[in-house]
Parts: structure tokens; C-alpha cells; sequence
């Protein structure tokens, strides 16, 4: 009898045990890590982009170190003066793309745009999953100091937003999501990047987030993109909202969006209502090829003037005249 008990006794500690460690490993996870998921696509892109579902809000998160704020120096390039650079550089331009899901979509779409063009040449440092909001997960600061070690970039494109609808906790505190102090920490991690990128003499160009199909998610949406385009206003750097253009004929969200001359609706976005389709990527970049192509066309030099010298046919005699030698 008392080896019987002895036997299921053994077994039910084990359970009991697995049970309690199931239980602790739970708690120890972060109730906002981010998720990834793949939407389906609604066009096969040649260059396929990860998707990643955004993060639950988040009302706590664990203590990481603030990054430092770099602030401005005299040092810093004139905007105008770093164009007219790269525009005579004549050598080909580096493109960062700096970005979440988001930013691995508007990578896709450049490449496709840019990448024919001999004088480009398209990078990808976006990555799934990541953003401005929880640099306790991955360190985005640190992540673009570390990447620009080891390429030079002239011109750096971002796109953050996906994952950034929760919490900020900096030095301790935490920020609750689109309070007045989530705002200024969020923007100091926006100019942090922008100076960082500018120490190697890169222009800036910002995309703002798209119409999300969501009420909550896009009001959220709209909180970024206005302190996206105060703080790049402030930087003077090139801020490209795309609301306007991932909205129907009324302002409101749709999957379907006319495209070209004929105006035939096609699939835009993701199933998710976050994330767009191949064609709608290329949509949102189509302005940021054009206004890099611009901004470099507009800085150039302009050729220089050929004045036409007059050729004397051989054996020809040439009179001087004046008023004087005329007679009526």
C-alpha cells in the first residue's frame, strides 16, 4: 500500500510542478510584446515585404535605459547645401529605409521605383515588429547607430508607426499613449534618429502613417502623424503625408482605391487594415521617388551656357561699318 502511494504520488508532483512553471513563465512574459502576422496579399510583390500586427497598447513595460538625446550642432548640414552635394556628387546615392512592417512595404516599393535608376541604390533596414515605443523590446536608436557603422547613407527614408499605440516608459516612468509627456518622449526619439542620420550628411524625407480602417487604430494614427509633421517642420526635413491619398472620394477608408487614367478600383490594403497591398505601397512611395528625384533635380547646377562664336567662311572680307561711312 505504501509503494502504491508512493507511486502516484511521484507523478502528481511532477503535474504540479509543470503547472506552477506554465504559470510563472507567463507572468514573466510582457503582456504588449509584439505580435507577427502575415496578411494576405493582394498582389505578388517581386520583392516580398513582412507584415507585423500592431502591439496591444501597452500600460506598463520594463525599465530599459533612456537613449541619448543628441542634440543639434553647428555641425549640422544645411538641407539645401547637402542636396546641392548629392546632386554633384556623381556617384550613385545611397537610399536608407528605415521602418517597421510599414517601412518594409515602402522598401519594397522603392526598390521597384528607384532601383532601375543607375543613380540609386535602395537599402533595407527596416524590421517586423519594432518601432518608437518600446525600445525595452528593440532598441531602435542603438539598432541605426550600429547599421550606419557599417554603410554610409545619403539618403534616409523612415516609416514607423504599426507597433507605436502604447506606452512609453523612459527612465522608469511610464507614458501612457498620447498624453502630452508620451508626445515629447516619442518626438525625442523622432529627432534622435533624424540627427543620427544627419551626423553621416543624409537628407531626411518622413512618410506619415496611411487612413487605417479601424476608428481607434486611425485616430491613433492621426495623434503620430501630427507629432511626426510638427517635429519634422521643426528639423526641416521633408514630412510626406498619405492619408489623403489612402482615403476614398469622402475621406473614409477602403481596401479599394481608383488607380490610373481609367480609374478602375483595385486592392490597396491588407486584410489587417493596417498594412497595404504592393500596389498600394507603390502608391505612397510614388511621391517620395518624385520628391527625392525633384529635390536632387532642383539643387543641381545648371548647365553651362554655350555661346555660339561666329565662323568666317575662308577668303571672306570683313567691312567694318558705322553710323558714319552711312549715306542717304
Amino acid at each position: 500500500m505504501g509503494l502504491l502511494r508512493l507511486l502516484w504520488a511521484r507523478p502528481t508532483i511532477l503535474l504540479i510542478g509543470l503547472a506552477i512553471g506554465v504559470v510563472i513563465g507567463l507572468n514573466l512574459m510582457p503582456s504588449d510584446m509584439p505580435t507577427v502576422a502575415t496578411p494576405a496579399a493582394a498582389s505578388s510583390p517581386a520583392v516580398p515585404a513582412a507584415h507585423a500586427a500592431p502591439a496591444k497598447t501597452a500600460t506598463s513595460a520594463t525599465k530599459t535605459s533612456t537613449a541619448p538625446i543628441l542634440a543639434p550642432t553647428p555641425a549640422s548640414p544645411d538641407v539645401r547645401l547637402q542636396l546641392v552635394k548629392l546632386a554633384t556628387a556623381g556617384r550613385t546615392l545611397n537610399v536608407g529605409v528605415f521602418g517597421d512592417s510599414l517601412g518594409d512595404g515602402v522598401w519594397a516599393a522603392l526598390y521597384r521605383d528607384l532601383h532601375g535608376d543607375k543613380g540609386f541604390n535602395v537599402i533595407r533596414f527596416s524590421q517586423v515588429s519594432t518601432g518608437l515605443s518600446r525600445y525595452n523590446y528593440v532598441d531602435v536608436q542603438q539598432k541605426t547607430v550600429g547599421q550606419l557603422g557599417a554603410q554610409h547613407i545619403d539618403i534616409a527614408v523612415f516609416m514607423f508607426g504599426a507597433n507605436d499605440q502604447q506606452g512609453i516608459e523612459e527612465d522608469g516612468k511610464i507614458y501612457p499613449f498620447g498624453t502630452d509627456a508620451w508626445k515629447a518622449a516619442y518626438g525625442r526619439r523622432v529627432d534622435n534618429l533624424v540627427y543620427t542620420l544627419r551626423q553621416q550628411g543624409a537628407v531626411i524625407y518622413w512618410v506619415g502613417l496611411p487612413k487605417m480602417e479601424s476608428h481607434r487604430f486611425d485616430d491613433g494614427a492621426s495623434l503620430i502623424n501630427a507629432v511626426l509633421a510638427q517635429h519634422m517642420a521643426a528639423l526641416g526635413a521633408e514630412f510626406i503625408p498619405t492619408v489623403a491619398i489612402t482615403s476614398d472620394a469622402n475621406g473614409d477608408y477602403s481596401a479599394y482605391l481608383p488607380e490610373g487614367a481609367s480609374k478602375t478600383k483595385k486592392l490597396m490594403r491588407a486584410n489587417d487594415g493596417i498594412h497595404m497591398s504592393m500596389l498600394g505601397y507603390l502608391r505612397i512611395t510614388a511621391p517620395v521617388a518624385g520628391m527625392i528625384r525633384r529635390d536632387l533635380a532642383a539643387a543641381a547646377p545648371p548647365p553651362p551656357v554655350v555661346v555660339a562664336t561666329p565662323v568666317t567662311a575662308p577668303g571672306a572680307v570683313t567691312v567694318a561699318s558705322s553710323a558714319a561711312d552711312s549715306h542717304p
